[in-house]
């Protein structure tokens, strides 16, 4: 199964994404990682979350060849009514989620992160938005809420990336360990808030959430406006297309 739950401690649920090469989920994906997550926070032996993955990268977004190859919007909207899901789990999943990232977390991998209660993150993680060199838009949202505004705008703009240790200067990184201690390092983070009464997490969660200035939901679903505008204008298609051309990366195999 490319997305599974284990549970290797009490109190501790491990959701692993792995969709070889890269992480980039197809419409599925995303409705089971939202899935998985939500199932976990529900459990009243789950006091944690980490949310982590295997593979060169954290996340590569959603699956541009699975795009492209639909000759209808029908998969388009599936990805991003998906990637809604899969961040509102992350966001709303009852109990504190760890991000532990490694390699690549770009695209939907920021709205993941972006939303997750704590980010560990490998010495090789880096962060980005390609959004517009492939002609959409989305998880700004979710950018703003890892770097300043004006750095975030420019991050947006040019579509670079920033790695682990600028995150932990702007305090959204809440470590940077080497690679190979990574799952440790979460596991350590987990366990330290597994200890604690769950019936007081829980409400710290819902509570925390509460005064949340940022309506995380809300002003994801007006980014993806502008997203269907691109597409239905033809500007989105052509960059997709182009971005696969050139045998990005990114893509899956």
């Amino acid at each position: 199964m490319p997305i599974t739950t284990q549970h290797p401690e009490p109190g501790i649920a491990v959701v692993t994404v792995d969709v070889p090469p890269v992480n980039a989920l197809p419409v599925r994906g995303w409705f089971d990682l939202a899935d998985e997550l939500t199932v976990a926070g529900r459990d009243p032996a789950t006091h944690v979350v980490v949310l982590r993955a295997e593979g060169r990268g954290f996340n590569a977004g959603v699956d541009i060849k699975e795009i492209q190859r639909d000759e209808s919007f029908d998969t388009l909207i599936g990805a991003n009514h998906g990637c809604a899901a899969a961040f509102s789990a992350v966001y709303d999943c009852a109990v504190p989620v760890i991000a532990a990232v490694q390699g690549f977390c770009l695209g939907g991998g920021i709205g993941l992160v972006g939303n997750a209660d704590v980010i560990v993150a490998a010495d090789d993680a880096t962060f980005g938005l390609p959004e517009v060199d492939r002609g959409a838009l989305g998880a700004a949202t979710h950018l703003a809420r890892l770097v300043p505004q004006h750095l975030m705008r420019a991050m947006y703009y040019t579509a670079s990336t920033i790695d682990a240790h600028q995150l932990h200067h702007h305090g959204s990184v809440h470590a940077v360990v080497p690679r190979e201690q990574l799952d440790n390092a979460a596991l350590d983070l987990a366990r330290r808030i597994a200890a604690k009464d769950t019936r007081v997490i829980r409400a710290a969660k819902r509570a925390i959430n509460g005064i949340d200035p940022q309506s995380v939901h809300r002003d994801y679903r007006f980014e993806q406006g502008f997203t269907f505008e691109l597409n239905l204008a033809g500007v989105a298609d052509g960059a997709r297309q182009a971005f696969l051309d050139k045998g990005a990366e990114w893509t899956n195999e």
